[in-house]
């Protein structure tokens, strides 16, 4: 299994919240809402909740968005590549994808922390 450098500690913390509209998820990932639109076309893994004609993003959804943010703005993935990558990492174990995910959130909570500590 092929390991990832971990998305970039530059973006936003994400909120404790359930749901995300397509404003937020932009600028939380630092991406025009079109973007977001489209890249739902190019990869099945994003998937929001779909109400009354508007996007709702759920944390998970996040952290894959910063992942494909991070494959192909600091990695140099193409969209194609991208798409690839993930599906070699889908025909492995489940488990491989969510200690993915727990780095990703891991390293959040350590930016919160250090934040925290610098206004103490």
């Amino acid at each position: 299994m092929k390991e990832t450098e971990t998305v970039s500690d530059n973006l936003p913390s994400i909120p404790d919240k359930r749901y995300f509209t397509i404003g937020e998820v932009a600028s939380l990932c630092e991406l025009k809402p079109h973007v977001l639109r489209y890249w739902e076309q190019e990869f099945d893994q994003i998937s929001p909740v779909k109400r009354s004609g508007r996007r709702y993003y759920q944390r998970q959804d996040l952290l894959i968005i910063r992942q494909i943010r991070s494959l192909l703005y600091e990695q140099g993935y193409t969209i194609s590549g991208a798409r690839q990558w993930f599906s070699s990492d889908q025909a492995s174990d489940d488990s491989t994808r969510y200690k993915q995910l727990l780095r990703q959130t891991i390293s959040e909570l350590e930016g919160i922390r250090k934040l925290l500590k610098s206004v103490q």
